[in-house]
């Protein structure tokens, strides 16, 4: 269906916490289509979108997938997203390029952290929404209790478009509100059903939620308002056109009940997306940019438009290359063109555009506005970048990369795989962007940041399985720095006697601690030409390269000044390497008697939590040695503001998501050096010098 029209076009992101279902009711969707002739299960490995290695290992989804299907005359591109919080990034991506969501909830567990935080995605991008509570099959399933759960911590206008008949191991069916008409299902996963009358027990049920559906959708409309006071109803078509007005403008989400491993109530669904949500063209049109002069441009979804297309996500094979992922905004993208990467600033030739059904590939001429779908092999692009017309160019506003949470350091099991292990992490981060790796320059550690440790294990497992490359994680050491808190002044003399000519060179120096940030500060008093004036900046330079390593633990030295006055040298002897080897060992010995202390890192760090773990959070940052610098209530819940070392900090994920349900979430930046508290330094400094030891 790649020449559909626009109008036709239905781009839906299916989503939730991890465990509701979302995979399994995609591939009932899929197959009541008629787009797959077998229904796959995750138990089994088998489904269109959990494709992945990882995901049939680990039974989840790891990896947002794109799918479509033909359903009364309208193209749906599905996408198949993940809902663990450590894959949430590539969700919020995918979020990014669709029209409408549906929110899958568990009829068991009701509604969890990651629902509420797909939720804010979905509000934050203006998507239409609508909530199927799943699993209606299983034990303790209630709907009418998730439904409550919803409207407390959803949305207060979730309103119910279908009644569930029976529950639990009984759930046979649903009664359509909108037409009074019940569904019940024959019970072979075909999706095949009879329809006729709402059952006698559930009928005064039924027409109780139907008024209220009337209600909600009338007062969204002040022509239907007029004609419900009048006659006190609304006509099937009254309500289906009222309900796609109101579920649009957000005035109502259409709360719907399914089994999708049970293929009960998935048709239905599909109706609502082709008849209810809206199509690219009931969207405002896009914003971006003139990436020439920064100026705002409007583009509209239609096909005779300049191209311009948003990349969405990125897939990396080592055998197949790199896959690309978009959504077309405007224009057409052909295959076998040039297209301009406005976010590069470079051409990228197109060879065959895709259409995706899960890992298969369906080869089209072209992609149209409005539409999904993909190109290999393209050179520049990642994640985030427009691609579009070099003659009318448009920068669009990708999603943003939430920082990471976490770090580990990470170095290859085998010496010599630095260079593997370096392009291994570069195609890991293009295809997963919000991975970060960065080189410590003072410990000089690989750093592999992310959402979560399991984000990084898994990260290091897909090293393992696409590069053949075996890595070691590790907690990175915290680079710590030295200083001193006194003044002294200390000799260093080198003298060296081989034969022929020996060294000589001998120095005083003193040394005065600075205010914290200072740095360093080098002073030469010499008078007298009792150190020639050649040999003084190899004075300097030993000074520096002792300050490199310092003498409490080997750590660079910070906030001193060196103030060099004295010294002698000899005729002969003396020479630019030993006036370097004499200010490094004088400075050395300086460090020593001018009681030096140690200074760690303190991050600032910014936790937002729900207002009922406040106290437990605060009371955590307290015991890590944080210095609480202030709370503002922001949005559903609190952001605590503190100052905690970063040796604290580092594996400070795990602790929060035990404190908070795993519904807090965290940023920490670098903030400055302060001294480590003198109670604290003996065991520190013994740690670090065993650790240096080993």
């Amino acid at each position: 269906m790649s020449g559909v029209g626009i109008a036709r076009i239905r781009n839906v992101a299916i989503v939730a916490h991890g465990g509701a279902g979302k995979t399994t009711l995609t591939e009932a969707m899929l197959f009541d289509a008629g787009a797959i002739s077998r229904l796959g299960k995750v138990e089994d490995g088998t489904t269109v979108t959990d494709f992945d290695e990882d995901e049939i290992k680990r039974k989840m989804s790891v990896s947002s997938a794109f799918a479509f299907c033909e359903w009364k005359g309208c193209k749906l591109n599905l996408i198949d997203t993940p809902g663990a919080s450590i894959f949430l990034t590539d969700t919020r991506n995918c979020m990014r390029v669709v029209d409408g969501a549906v929110v899958v909830v568990s009829s068991v567990s009701g509604v969890k952290v990651q629902t509420e935080k797909v939720w804010e995605y979905a509000e934050t991008e203006g998507l239409a929404r609508a909530i199927i509570v799943n699993k209606m099959d299983r034990e303790q399933a209630d709907f009418f209790r998730t439904l409550e759960d919803i409207r407390k911590n959803l949305c207060p206008v979730a309103t119910p478009i279908q009644l569930p008949i029976g529950t639990q191991a009984s759930f046979m069916g649903v009664v359509d509100l909108l037409r009074m008409k019940a569904r019940i299902y024959q019970g072979e996963m075909a999706g095949k059903f009879s329809e006729g009358e709402i059952p006698p027990d559930l009928r005064p049920k039924a027409e109780e939620l139907q008024s209220a559906l009337m209600e909600v959708i009338a007062d969204s409309d002040d022509r239907l308002l007029e004609k419900y006071l009048e006659s006190g109803t609304l006509s099937y078509d009254e309500l289906k056109t009222g309900l796609q007005r109101a579920v649009i403008m957000g005035k109502l989400v259409p709360v719907l009940c399914s089994s999708a491993l049970k293929n009960i109530g998935v048709q239905l669904l599909l109706d609502l997306l082709t008849e209810v949500f809206p199509s690219p063209i009931d969207r405002e049109a896009s914003m971006g940019i003139d990436p020439r002069n920064g100026e705002p441009l409007v583009r509209e979804s239609r096909e005779d438009a300049p191209l311009s297309a948003l990349v969405c996500k990125t897939l990396v094979d080592p055998y197949a290359g790199k896959m690309t992922l978009f959504r077309v905004y405007s224009g057409t993208l052909s295959s076998d063109s040039i297209v301009y990467n406005s976010t590069k600033g470079c051409k990228e030739r197109i060879g065959q555009a895709v259409l995706l059904l899960g890992k298969h590939q369906i080869p089209v001429s072209a992609i149209g506005a409005g539409d999904l779908g993909a190109v290999v092999k393209l050179k520049e692009t990642g994640t985030g970048d427009t691609l579009c017309d070099e003659r009318s160019p448009i920068r669009l506003e990708p999603a943003r990369i939430p920082s990471p949470i976490i770090e580990y350091a990470i170095a290859p099991k085998t010496r010599g795989d630095d260079e593997k292990m370096s392009l291994g992490l570069h195609r890991l981060q293009e295809e997963d962007p919000s991975l970060q790796v960065r080189r410590d320059p003072q410990t000089k550690e690989i750093i592999l940041a992310g959402m979560g440790k399991a984000h990084l294990e898994m990260a290091v497992e897909r090293l393992k399985r696409k590069f053949g490359l075996e890595v070691q994680m590790h907690t990175l050491r915290v680079p710590y720095k030295e200083t001193i808190h006194g003044r002294t002044e200390v000799q260093g003399r080198h003298k060296k006697q081989t034969g022929g000519h020996g060294q000589y060179g001998d120095c005083w120096i003193r040394l005065e601690s600075l205010p914290r940030g200072e740095g360093y500060e080098f002073v030469n008093q010499v008078v007298g030409g009792v150190i020639p004036k050649q040999y003084i900046p190899a004075v300097e330079r030993g000074i520096m390269e002792a300050m490199e390593e310092g003498s409490l633990v080997g750590y660079p030295v910070v906030d001193v000044k060196v103030t060099l006055y004295d010294g002698s040298y000899h005729a002969v002897d003396s020479s630019e390497m030993a006036f370097r080897v004499a200010g490094s060992l004088a400075f050395k010995k300086g460090v020593l008697q001018a009681h030096p202390t140690l200074l760690e890192p303190i991050m600032t760090v910014e936790v937002m939590v729900p207002d009922e773990c406040m106290g437990d959070v605060i009371g955590d940052l307290n015991s890590r040695r944080g210095h609480v610098m202030g709370v503002e209530a922001k949005g559903k819940g609190q952001t605590i503001k503190a100052h905690v070392p970063m040796a604290e900090v580092l594996e400070y994920a795990t602790q929060l998501k035990a404190i908070t349900g795993d519904r807090g979430d965290y940023t920490v930046e670098f903030s400055h050096y302060d001294e480590v508290p003198q109670h604290l330094m003996e065991r520190v400094v013994a740690e670090l010098k065993k650790a240096k030891g080993e």
